[in-house]
């Protein structure tokens, strides 16, 4: 191995060409400890330099690909001043990074005790009206670090496979048409009307009507779910291809559970479709039925590189007597002297309307949420509260009014058992509700629109950044690891975790090479300053009262703005931000944005 010396004027010369005046100003500064470093920061830049190397321009994205050099052999200079080479080398490595690394997870609690980064409505690229459906939504989510997806599934439109490749082929020409209704297009066919369907006999010779085809033997050409948010103008996407890039995409930045939230709108035959491409696609990334119920939930260790669904649950019994009423022969059928009484048919009729309404899932779909069984919410009282591996699915208006009414029992539930939020329908523009809240109240699954960076994303990203999408909860949000067999209990939000008083400083130096707002052209005349809020626990969320907003995102309780400087290279000239004896704060569940 080859290796050659640097003059130190070198040495200086390339980091003038790397840093602005001002920023290389306050580096020779905190070299020459005339601005000394925090004693854990210069911990850190000490533990640094004693590892082994490569010599790499400190700017750069590469090192060269020789056998790293042995560690810098630090000199202990007066007054604890460092090398400004090795300074720079440190600010531009992972270890200098402003963002504390966290750290190994502990994986071996069951799911339930974990926050995880969560998607709304995942398939849009821009607002809830109107925008594109898309799989590289998908990909870009997973990427990100995402754990959590939602699909939304639909009735897909059967075509012939003459008219899907003249499609494809005017797509190809006109790939920015504007998009036209189904109902509108000319390869669209209607539904055929009964006098369409076709007849036959049965063995009594009654003519009996028979259901309309809904595929052939070619998946080209038959009807395949598809995924849009229904009742807007935002254009589909198939159910087939989203799929697919889940499964390419669902385990490239971390091998931790992914879990698919399905939302059904889709039909009984679509939803066997459905199915089959599930168990085609994803394969062994699927959780596999237990041969018992589940009595306690598995760990995220447990389940490294498995895809688990959320989707209603039905209970077997439930749907085979379901699929039994629906082959037998209608009422008007039946002999006229069947032991069964008017009355009793009337009233089993109307049970019977109102089960099928309720179980629009069919089985083997329902049987897929193995771990993740949803429920519908009546109370945190019901039977199925107490059910190991049922998640609730609340809107943050509804989650809001429970908060007020059974504040206690919401949190204890939390500890103990899975529950989803989801950013209210109102928000059309793809805005998001303040997530702090609802982790604060133990919710794991809080749903966020990525499609808009906002407030509610920052924190987003500021709790799961290098988590791998799943954060332990502290200590007194989680439940019993051992046994979940047990009710909710009383115990309070602000009961269950001690708090502390935090004070904070944070010095403004300088920075570099900042981006120009879009349209902006002059550099003199841009004035960048710098913000920043904390955002904590409130009165109102451990109280039960009720809370300012209802969970909306917003500015944080403590603010600061510094001076605007001139330029794209702006001198702050060490203007602090001071946060002096913030109470109560609970320092897993605080961020600083």
């Amino acid at each position: 191995m080859s290796t050659h010396s640097t003059h130190p004027t070198e040495h200086l010369s390339a980091l003038s060409s790397s840093f602005s005046p001002a920023v290389l100003t306050y580096l020779k500064s905190i070299a020459n400890n005339e601005h000394p470093l925090p004693p854990s920061q210069l911990q850190e830049l000490q533990s640094y330099l004693s590892k082994p190397h490569n010599d790499a321009d400190p700017k750069s994205q590469h090192t060269t690909p020789q056998a790293s050099l042995p560690p810098r052999h630090h000199e202990d200079k007066p007054n604890g001043s460092v090398d400004l080479k090795h300074l720079a080398e440190y600010l531009a490595s992972p270890e200098g990074d402003a963002m504390m690394p966290l750290g190994d997870t502990d994986l071996t609690y069951p799911i339930s005790n974990y926050f995880i980064n969560s998607s709304h409505n995942t398939y849009l690229t821009g607002n809830q009206l109107y925008s594109e459906s898309s799989t590289d939504a998908y990909t870009n989510v997973l990427l990100r670090g995402c754990r959590c997806i939602e699909i939304d599934v639909w009735d897909g439109d059967a075509k012939s496979s003459t008219a899907e490749a003249e499609e494809q082929s005017e797509e190809k020409k006109h790939k920015h048409r504007p998009h036209i209704p189904r109902s509108l297009s000319p390869h669209h066919k209607r539904p055929p009307s009964e006098k369409d369907r076709p007849v036959a006999n049965n063995s009594a010779g009654e003519t009996l009507s028979l259901p309309t085809p809904w595929q052939s033997a070619s998946t080209a050409a038959r009807a395949e779910p598809r995924v849009l948010h229904g009742y807007t103008l935002t254009k589909e996407v198939s159910f087939r291809e989203v799929c697919v890039a889940i499964r390419e995409a669902a385990f490239i930045t971390s091998d931790l559970p992914v879990i698919v939230s399905l939302e059904v709108h889709a039909g009984k035959e679509q939803q066997e479709i459905m199915v089959e491409i599930i168990e085609q696609t994803w394969k062994s990334m699927l959780v596999k039925p237990t041969a018992s119920e589940c009595q306690q939930l598995p760990s995220p260790g447990e389940l490294r590189g498995k895809i688990l669904i959320k989707v209603k649950y039905v209970a077997p019994e439930r749907a085979t007597r379901r699929e039994r009423r629906q082959k037998a022969p209608t009422p008007s059928m039946r002999r006229k002297d069947s032991s069964s009484s008017s009355s009793d048919s009337d009233n089993q009729g109307s049970v019977d309307a109102k089960e099928k309404k309720k179980s629009s899932i069919i089985e083997p779909l329902s049987a897929l949420g193995v771990y993740t069984r949803s429920y519908h919410f009546k109370d945190l009282s019901s039977s199925e509260a107490a059910v190991p591996c049922h998640v609730f699915s609340l809107s943050e208006k509804k989650f809001m009014d429970i908060h007020e009414s059974h504040g206690p029992t919401l949190f204890s539930h939390n500890r103990n058992y899975l529950m989803r939020a989801y950013p209210a329908g109102t928000r059309v523009t793809s805005s998001n509700l303040d997530p702090a809240v609802f982790w604060r109240k133990g919710v794991q699954i809080v749903a966020l629109n990525w499609q808009k960076f906002d407030a509610g994303m920052m924190l987003n990203e500021g709790m799961f950044a290098g988590s791998g999408g799943w954060v332990l909860k502290p200590r007194g949000y989680r439940g019993n690891s051992q046994d979940q067999r047990f009710g909710v209990s009383d115990e309070s939000q602000g009961g269950a975790i001690s708090h502390k008083t935090l004070s904070l400083s944070i010095e403004i130096l300088a920075a570099q090479e900042l981006p120009l707002p879009i349209g902006d052209h002059k550099p003199h005349s841009f004035k960048p300053y710098v913000k920043c809020e904390l955002h904590i626990e409130k009165q109102e969320e451990r109280t039960g009262a009720s809370i300012e907003g209802g969970g909306r995102s917003k500015d944080g309780e403590y603010k600061f703005k510094s001076k605007s400087c001139r330029g794209i290279e702006p001198n702050f000239g060490g203007e602090k931000a001071d946060f002096a004896n913030v109470p109560t704060v609970v320092e897993e569940l605080s961020f600083l944005r």
